[in-house]
């Protein structure tokens, strides 16, 4: 894996109904992967998809970016990692995935906005949660 830095990072395991005919990963797969860590990041962090919404707040995907280098196949073990910055109302997550053996899988751009009890917000409450774990250069 590269030497890069990560806020986050987590193990996933291939999982037989992911894979296609082919014996490799759809490319759709992979958004519930990305999905997933961020996921996982925000309750390592204590605040989870749930807590939010139960206070009126709904991170959504607004944009996602993704780059394919290598395909998954069954049993593959791969490490997805993320960083996250903020531009104006808009979180940023940086993520790539890697094989176990160190190979990049690939490497996304994922942009959420927050909704707040429906409606379009900038996000700024979330800050407390988010902040500290924000690309230097964003906070």
């Amino acid at each position: 894996m590269e030497t890069k830095k990560y806020t986050f990072s987590t193990e996933i395991k291939v999982r037989d109904y992911e894979v296609d005919v082919q014996g490799i990963v759809n490319n759709a797969r992979y958004l519930h992967y990305l999905e997933h860590t961020r996921h996982e990041f925000c309750d390592s962090i204590g605040y989870s998809f749930r807590d939010m919404h139960m206070q009126g707040y709904d991170p959504v995907l607004s944009r996602a970016e993704i780059d394919y280098m290598t395909p998954l196949t069954l049993g593959d073990t791969m490490v997805s990692c993320l960083n996250i910055r903020r531009r104006g109302p808009r979180y940023i997550f940086q993520q790539d995935i890697y094989r176990a053996d160190g190979v990049q899988v690939l490497r996304a751009l994922i942009t959420v906005v927050i909704l707040h009890d429906g409606k379009l917000s900038r996000g700024d409450e979330l800050q407390s949660a988010f902040g500290p774990y924000l690309s230097n250069n964003d906070r």
